[in-house]
């Protein structure tokens, strides 16, 4: 059985096939016609037709967006990629397509990936991080993606950072409040506080490389960000307890986190011992495309 997986991210659109075992087939990255959901429709459709063309077979059909539907009305709501709100982009698609179509946030897709062949193969349960541009996550329980009856089951990074010390001054997060754990996690939240408390305005991927040359500003914030990251998931522990946490996005490639964080969380954590493992994704920036695939395998039954 072939499974399509499609991420749609503001900037790009990306599709992949899988077959029952997981290897890929096909994969296919177009340009999204940003502001535009029509495009943005007919572009999926096109890029379905032409891979099942290639591969001489229909397959399921999955999709990741940076958002979510509403469990209401059944379209769009959430999206970074804000011409797709309010639209029915499930009904059209299913339409243009004439199959189910499967529609997850892409952070659920992330950890669906995750939970089903890759960091957390195996485990019961899965916390899938995605800390970048932004700072989301998704929860896997049994192979299946916890959703959520308001369409927002892993949502962390509107939660205020817990335990916050004095000289975590709280900043304004997107979403309307203050001190959210995104402003803290996210590459742009980290930049900020490390401008803030330096007056030196980098990226946080410079900050990353400045730690790694041994400069001494640079790695005392790395040290603060694996206290904040700690707390965070500290927090998701004593409400999930899940058996892995993977993390992705952009920040997830800062080595000294997998060792550091463990050692930190423990604090916060509400047992005696913590036997959460704390680890890398297996497949990476493809991890949100692969996951959309498996949701399409599940419509379908699961896998082959």
């Amino acid at each position: 059985m072939l499974h399509l997986g499609i991420d749609l991210g503001g900037t790009k659109t990306e599709l992949i096939a899988l077959n029952a075992q997981g290897r890929e087939l096909y994969r296919e990255r177009r340009p999204t016609p940003q502001g535009d959901y029509a495009a943005t429709v007919a572009n999926i459709v096109a890029m379905v037709r032409d891979a099942e063309v290639s591969l001489g077979e229909q397959g399921t059909l999955g999709l990741g967006i940076p958002g979510a539907l509403s469990r209401r009305t059944g379209r769009v709501k959430n999206a970074n990629s804000t011409w797709l709100i309010g639209e029915d982009l499930q009904g059209d698609l299913e339409r243009d397509l004439a199959r189910p179509v499967r529609i997850e946030n892409d952070a659920n897709c992330f950890a669906l990936s995750e939970a089903t062949d890759g960091g957390g193969a195996g485990a019961e349960s899965v916390f899938g991080v995605i800390i970048g541009t932004g700072c989301g996550g998704g929860l896997v329980y049994r192979g299946q993606i916890i959703t959520g009856i308001n369409a927002i089951g892993g949502e962390w990074g509107h939660n205020p950072l817990p335990w916050a010390a004095l000289e975590d001054e709280p900043m304004p997060c997107y979403c309307g409040q203050q001190g959210c754990i995104e402003t803290f996690l996210s590459g742009p939240g980290m930049a900020r506080h490390f401008e803030r408390t330096s007056g030196q305005a980098l990226t946080a991927k410079e900050i990353a490389a400045r730690a790694r040359q041994g400069d001494a500003p640079a790695q005392a914030h790395l040290e603060r960000y694996a206290t904040w990251l700690a707390k965070g998931l500290a927090s998701v522990i004593n409400v999930f307890d899940p058996a892995v946490i993977v993390l992705g996005g952009g920040l997830s490639n800062i080595p000294m986190l997998y060792a550091r964080v463990p050692q930190l969380w423990a604090r916060w954590v509400f047992s005696d011992s913590v036997e959460t493992r704390l680890v890398p994704p297996q497949y990476g920036d493809s991890s949100g495309v692969r996951g959309a695939a498996w949701l399409g395998a599940a419509s379908e039954g699961g896998k082959d």
